[in-house]
């Protein structure tokens, strides 16, 4: 249904005949001369440059963000020959939007609809084209609020797919500066099968390449970095070949397969990354980003007397208003190692800390959870986990669906893109194909 207005939306069109073109410019012209259309110019663009998805691409080099950018010659372009696609863009602060300017290629869409969302999963419908015949269309008169706004095309006006050169969202933001300290992970467990890129079904160096697209502050990891038994010549072999590339802005923590080096536990994995994953002397250790206070820890060894005190001790000494906690054996998984319980003492540790998120991998499959306390209840004072073990290594499949488990998924390869601020957090699944698998709620730190 579309919302209340005071008048339904207007599209133009650079298809109208001249003379109508022109009368509708004349009476554009006086509306916005007359008081209750002062507003309307004040009106500005507020979708450049902002981040944006679609349900498909034709090839990378047609991505969402191509219709974004401000460039009238770049475009996006959906893969040929399927109903419906969409693309959807995310304006950040909650904005109302009043105008929507399409600018098609030839691949145009014969019907489609304008929608508006507060979470990406509700959508309100703004606008709607049964007779589209391509060029521009102009939306005007438009009444939504929201944080995301998207086209979703029903079907196409050509035997291609849907092309857009642009995608112009224009309207009003709320005057309350964005959160401080925003800064992006990337954060991925379960890393490196035994291939290289040379093979089309090796994920390792397709994982990595999104990771490196993404481009954030650093990188962490939660464990079996390196499959089988993690030698050093395996992670010379294999990881270094892919996410290598980006050691020096790793924060990584083992998992069991490091434990299974012959050369001894954790060699392998010592000797190749050496002070990134022992800069305190320890496999255990933390750091600080903006607001943020991040404790890596070695779940191997959860029953190590001095890590539990270390982890106190840690805890004790924090200033920060956010705390995340990673490291490889999960609390809670609906994957075939299902629950862990030797995590239980710790997830005591970080709750009485009013800790926030915690990062696992071990079961190779992606989940996220609703907060919760250590003895899996649900409560908004809660700690929020999520499973991430899709780096590379063969998927799990999902078996026992846990108790507050809010989405899974698995056969999906991907890394996890956190958002960060001061004061709240949030984060994308995003496929090796670039595309945004699940999104996750926006949570205000405890």
């Amino acid at each position: 249904m579309r919302p209340f207005a005071s008048a339904p939306p207007r599209r133009t069109t650079d298809r109208l005949p001249l003379v109508l073109a022109a009368v509708l410019l004349l009476v554009g012209g006086l509306l916005l001369a007359l008081p209750d259309r002062a507003g309307a110019a004040a009106d500005t663009l507020i979708s450049q440059g902002r981040p944006a998805t679609s349900s498909s691409v034709e090839d990378s080099t047609f991505g969402p963000e191509k219709a974004f950018d401000g460039i009238s010659t770049t475009r996006w372009a959906s893969t040929e020959g399927v109903d419906p696609q969409w693309i959807k863009v995310d304006l950040g602060p909650s904005a109302t939007v009043s105008r929507v300017k399409l600018v098609w290629e030839v691949a145009y869409a014969k019907a489609y609809r304008v929608e508006i969302s507060a979470d990406g999963t509700t959508w309100t419908r703004l606008a709607t084209e049964t007779a589209g015949n391509g060029g521009t269309d102009d939306w005007t008169g438009l009444t939504g609020t929201g944080r995301y706004l998207r086209v979703y095309g029903t079907a196409r006006g050509t035997s291609y797919g849907y092309s857009l050169y642009t995608v112009e969202v224009y309207g009003t933001t709320p005057t309350t500066p964005p959160p401080t300290g925003s800064f992006t992970v990337v954060a991925a467990g379960d890393i490196a099968a035994q291939c290289t890129a040379s093979s089309s079904s090796c994920a390792h160096p397709k994982t990595a390449a999104l990771a490196q697209r993404i481009a954030p502050s650093f990188y962490l990891t939660m464990g079996d970095n390196q499959y089988d038994d993690a030698r050093l010549s395996d992670f010379r072999n294999y990881y270094d070949k892919s996410w290598g590339a980006f050691k020096a802005q790793t924060r990584p923590v083992p998992g069991n397969h490091e434990s299974y080096d012959p050369a001894g536990a954790f060699s392998g994995y010592k000797s190749y990354f050496g002070a990134i994953a022992y800069p305190q002397g320890k496999p255990y250790y933390s750091y600080d980003q903006g607001n943020w206070h991040f404790v890596a820890l070695d779940s191997n060894t959860f029953d190590d007397a001095a890590q539990i005190q270390w982890l106190k001790d840690d805890l004790a000494r924090n200033t920060k208003g956010c705390i995340a906690a990673y490291f490889h054996h999960p609390l809670y998984s609906s994957g075939g190692h299902g629950n862990d319980p030797v995590s239980k003492p710790v997830w005591q540790i970080l709750y009485g800390a009013k800790a926030d998120l915690v990062l696992n991998g071990h079961d190779h499959h992606y989940e996220r959870f609703a907060p919760q306390d250590p003895s899996g209840r649900a409560t908004a004072d809660g700690i929020v986990e999520i499973v991430g073990g899709m780096g590379g290594a063969e998927p799990y499949d999902i078996e026992t669906v846990q108790p507050n488990s809010q989405k899974r998924i698995s056969g999906t390869y991907g890394v996890l893109k956190l958002d960060l601020t001061d004061t709240t957090y949030t984060w994308q699944y995003v496929g090796t194909d670039d595309q945004v698998k699940d999104s996750g709620p926006t949570y205000t730190c405890h």
